[in-house]
């Protein structure tokens, strides 16, 4: 199930899904803890002795973002009940306060006696075993805590402040439900605490006229201590809900004004999507600098685990969009993350391994995630690693400072990162083909040596190159420089397939045995950006071919696979390539626009970008890949990747744009010159 309305402020995160439920709350990191696991936050509403829980069941929702802001706008009716809810909820930019504005309608002809019931399902520190639930009467207030987390749960009215009516009880144990069914008869029982596995309700109750409304609020704070999250209570009561609410609208659109303003003939659609992704994707990055891939845990019923993770690939790919977009800050916490010792998050090493390698991923707070990559392959170790992932945050670094030119910046990275990062690059070859040594794919699926992995170490070796000649280390410059020839004149050697003229995907090894993998794959797309590849070159001309031609979904969704037989969440028929991928559609509009001379074909990418957008939710949210006969959202969402791929190209669009109207303004017809005087000869 999707998250449809993610909200937050890098510390706190929030994320409803399309009924509207509070699914995921994380603090005090993005990624960690998630003190709700996926079980759902009910909001409940009692008309007039009838009760209903919304989502879509019962009534008609609409989820969608205040415009340019990372406040949500929710719109819920139920005819039957003769109710209306305008909802904005939003995690203040500033305090781990979440709040929740709520105005009720009263659409019937008599009056009506309403109660709005909040549920909160917390399972503190991801765990539901030893938690405590209390009704504080020194702040008319439910407090939810164990150790070091302390959440406070508190009400308004225009006529009232605080809480008035509440249940605390047992939650799947015993039998037991949950608490949230003693709001069904609209009474709640007033336990003042439970411990154990717990969750509790607040009522508020409005007495409304025909045709008019009323407004409450809700909010949560977050802390580590009761003393903290009685402050935050309090200055809610002092700020007053509608101020927070008002003050995040603005805020989060002046942030969005950093950047860009002008679009030129791009669709409107695919302009708010860019806009939203700016917004989203900022939700999914951690105060710490790890830009997590995507937080939504209903992949747990595939795996058992969770997208929560910082992969450095991912991050690197972010990271550039954001530096790119006008948010050097957030793309400098990036690389301090991936570049720092992380003794200030209490361990004991380097992100970055002495070997001078990334492992597959990290969690937020810099220790190295769970993994599946083994370090044993037929007896032999094997470094778990997917060898992009250490190159992409070089290349990262290098284009950090093209973008900002601020070397101070930049210094810290270089000698404890990059040196020993492209060092761990340049000796992690194959001494006869001059190939990298094998390691994992980017899809994180097969171990092998790959044509993007190889482009994405030519990348990280030729930008290793630019940033020691600019610290003037001119021996190791050449070094990293002449490397990264060699990895390319390998690449064109071994990857290269003269039967079909286009690039084989990699070399994989059979037991003793190793051969070259043909299968098409979108990674392939990546070789003019990393590898140094012209767009015009007739091997890559030939290879994006056969990749449009044999990937693209054919039916009415459309978009393109990650490969051929992709057998990853497979859904719809068995006869096409795989589902289709928002990021894997973009790459192939990438492509379009590098190769583009002049306007029409540059708007030959167009309908891919569109085609991305269309996948998105009214709120802006993308997914990983999505059915291929129904376009329902599969496996993640929000991708950060997705997101950020989708600002990159929309950036790659409008800079292309500007540079095709610059040559052209600079082209003067042949008469125009000779009206001038000037000789054509």
């Amino acid at each position: 199930m999707p998250r449809d309305l993610p909200i937050g402020n890098g510390t706190l995160l929030a994320a409803f899904d399309f009924d509207y439920q509070l699914r995921d709350l994380y603090f005090p990191r993005v990624g960690k803890e998630n003190h709700a696991l996926g079980h759902p936050w009910r909001l409940g509403v009692w008309v007039n002795g009838r009760f209903s829980w919304v989502g879509r069941a019962e009534w008609t929702l609409s989820l969608a973002y205040v415009p340019d802001a990372l406040v949500t706008q929710v719109r819920a009716v139920h005819p039957l009940l003769g109710l209306t809810l305008e909802c904005r909820d939003a995690v203040d930019y500033e305090s781990d306060i979440l709040i929740r504005h709520m105005r009720v309608r009263n659409t019937g002809h008599t009056p009506a006696e309403v109660k709005i019931f909040f549920h909160a399902d917390l399972n503190v520190l991801e765990n539901e075993t030893g938690d405590t639930v209390f009704f504080d009467p020194k702040n008319d207030c439910l407090i939810h805590y164990k150790g070091p987390r302390y959440f406070l749960m508190g009400c308004a009215t225009p006529h009232s402040l605080g809480v008035t009516e509440y249940a605390t009880g047992s939650k799947r144990s015993h039998g037991r439900e949950g608490t949230w069914r003693d709001a069904e008869d609209g009474m709640l029982g007033r336990n003042p605490i439970a411990q154990g596995a717990v969750d509790s309700v607040i009522g508020v109750p409005l007495s409304i006229a025909p045709g008019d409304e009323e407004t409450c609020h809700y909010w949560l704070a977050a802390g580590r201590s009761y003393s903290e999250v009685e402050a935050l209570h309090r200055s809610v009561a002092r700020l007053t809900p509608e101020h927070l609410i008002e003050r995040n609208v603005d805020y989060w659109r002046r942030w969005l004004s950093s950047s860009r303003t002008q679009f030129h003939d791009l669709p409107p659609r695919v302009v708010e999507c860019y806009k939203s992704s700016l917004l989203i994707l900022r939700t999914q990055i951690d105060n710490g600098g790890a830009v997590i891939a995507a937080n939504d845990t209903d992949i747990l019923q595939f795996n058992q685990d969770t997208y929560s993770y910082m992969w450095p690939r991912d991050g690197a790919v972010a990271a550039r969009a954001l530096d790119r977009a006008g948010y050097g800050a957030l793309a400098a916490r990036f690389l301090k993350f991936c570049t720092q010792d992380v003794l200030a998050f209490n361990y004991s090493a380097n992100v970055l391994s002495e070997s001078g390698f990334l492992m597959h991923k990290y969690n937020p707070d810099g220790s190295v995630g769970s993994s599946w990559q083994p370090w044993i392959w037929q007896n032999e170790m094997q470094l778990p690693i997917q060898e992009d992932e250490t190159a992409l945050v070089i290349w990262a670094i290098w284009h950090h400072y093209v973008q900002h030119r601020d070397i101070a910046a930049v210094r810290p990275f270089y000698a404890p990162f990059v040196q020993q990062a492209a060092d761990f690059l340049l000796s992690f070859r194959d001494e006869k083909t001059g190939l990298p040594s094998p390691s994992f794919d980017l899809w994180e699926e097969r171990r092998g040596i790959f044509a993007y992995t190889v482009a994405a170490v030519v990348a990280g070796l030729s930008c290793a190159a630019q940033l020691a000649e600019l610290f003037q280390e001119d021996e190791r410059a050449q070094a990293y420089l002449t490397g990264a020839s060699e990895v390319k004149l390998a690449l064109e050697r071994h990857l290269y397939c003269p039967h079909t003229g286009r690039f084989a995907r990699g070399i994989v090894f059979e037991g003793s045995t190793q051969r070259r993998d043909e299968t098409l794959d979108a990674s392939l797309l990546w070789l003019v950006a990393l590898g140094g590849f012209d767009p015009g070159d007739s091997r890559i001309a030939a290879t994006v071919h056969a990749i449009g031609q044999r990937l693209w979904v054919k039916g009415r969704i459309g978009g393109l696979a990650r490969y051929e037989n992709d057998l990853y969440q497979r859904a719809g028929g068995a006869d096409g390539p795989g589902n289709p991928w928002v990021l894997c559609t973009l790459w192939l509009a990438q492509h379009r626009i590098r190769c583009a001379r002049d306007r029409e074909a540059l708007r030959q990418a167009i309908p891919l970008i569109a085609w991305a957008a269309s996948r998105a939710l009214p709120s802006g949210v993308l997914p990983e890949q999505v059915h291929p006969d129904t376009g329902e959202f599969l496996s993640v969402s929000p991708l950060s990747w997705s997101h950020a791929t989708l600002v990159a190209t929309v950036l790659d669009y409008l800079e292309q744009f500007e540079s095709l109207d610059h040559a052209r303004s600079h082209r003067r017809p042949e008469g125009d010159r000779l009206r001038r005087g000037v000789d054509t000869r």
